[in-house]
């Protein structure tokens, strides 16, 4: 198996030359990897969140306390020459005005650290479809106004999950600008009875474990049922975690298509699976099934860091993912840089 923590990225994201590479001489990407599943809670929004009475700091989960030198320390051990901030704003929020604030603060944090480390970073803006105005301004100034490759959503919000007709004024404005559509699991809906906002749904088990790639499931689905890619051809959605469970049950879900309210093809089914892209965040399992699902044009590395240990990131994902008898130096090639590059062209000056 190689030493990844040996990997060394200039910073300019150029790879070292003293540094052999993984792949025996064979380029597979892995010393330059674009990670389009990197967590950024920003330390200004952290401050703001902080006077505006919002979040207590000491309780904030590890993954918020996001800094540029601990992340480009991961992403030099790791073969990461560019990586896709994925906003967090972790917060319930008053208003429309409060939550209009806290994506300002945090966008113009994203845009400080991509102009502070050139070509090693480039950013989403987070969209919360629950509030359509704020969503319709935050996608014209993250995507229009500021640069952002993409808008990032969560799998459901209250309960109403993507592919509902309730989103389709926000999927239209993004269609209308072919954007890239990261989505990403949260809590399921309801929770244990009586307990508090994302408390474990079976005591002793995160709810990150299982729940969260029910919910990616739970999304995927919801879109299929809807059409939602044939409503609106130009979005690429890029499903998190290999895409939870989806390409686990991909026969299961084919074979009950006329199960769905209203009954769905199968071919339908199928289109979907193929036209959605995955990320390898997680890590992800062995990558068999997923490729007898999808084709490897549509997987993307991710590295879930810093909600996934750098140990994991370093120690078990990457490995593993060089390691996969499922993948040829080309395809680990594809997986860790070209698809991305493919789907981002905003990326290639990276």
């Amino acid at each position: 198996m190689p030493e990844y923590g040996a990997i060394g990225i200039t910073a300019g994201g150029t790879a070292r030359p003293d540094v052999a590479d993984p792949a025996g001489g064979e380029d597979d990407g892995s010393r330059a990897v674009i990670d389009v599943h990197h967590h950024f809670c920003a330390p200004a929004w952290r401050e703001w969140a902080e006077r505006q009475g919002l979040v207590n700091p000491k309780a904030l989960p590890p993954w918020a306390r996001w800094d540029a030198q601990t992340a480009l320390e991961l992403m030099d051990r790791a073969g990461i020459a560019t990586a896709v901030l994925k906003p967090m704003l972790p917060a319930r929020y008053e208003s429309s005005a409060q939550l209009r604030e806290a994506t300002t603060v945090t966008l113009r944090a994203a845009v400080e650290v991509v102009e502070a480390h050139p070509g090693r970073f480039v950013f989403h803006t987070p969209l919360f479809l629950e509030d359509p105005q704020v969503s319709s301004w935050a996608l014209r100034h993250g995507l229009d106004e500021l640069g952002a490759v993409g808008v990032n959503v969560t799998a459901n919000h209250g309960g109403v999950y993507l592919g509902d007709p309730s989103y389709d004024g926000i999927f239209a404005e993004l269609d209308e600008r072919s954007a890239v559509v990261d989505t990403h699991p949260h809590n399921l809906p309801g929770g244990p009875a009586g307990g508090p906002p994302g408390a474990a749904a079976v005591p002793g088990l995160p709810n990150f474990l299982c729940d969260f790639l029910l919910d990616t499931t739970r999304a995927a689905a919801n879109m299929i049922r809807n059409r939602t890619l044939d409503r609106f051809p130009n979005l690429s959605v890029i499903l998190p975690h290999g895409g939870g469970f989806l390409p686990h049950i991909a026969a299961r879900l084919e074979a009950f298509a006329h199960s769905f309210d209203p009954p769905v093809e199968p071919a339908a089914v199928r289109d979907h699976l193929h036209r959605f892209y995955y990320d390898t965040a997680g890590p992800l399992s062995p990558a068999g099934t997923l490729l007898a699902t999808v084709s490897p044009d549509r997987i993307l590395f991710g590295s879930d860091w810093p909600a996934c240990p750098a140990a994991v990131v370093t120690g078990v994902a990457v490995p593993a993912l060089a390691a996969d008898p499922a993948f040829t130096p080309a395809l680990r090639r594809a997986v860790n840089r070209e698809n991305a590059l493919r789907l981002m062209p905003a990326l290639v000056p990276a």
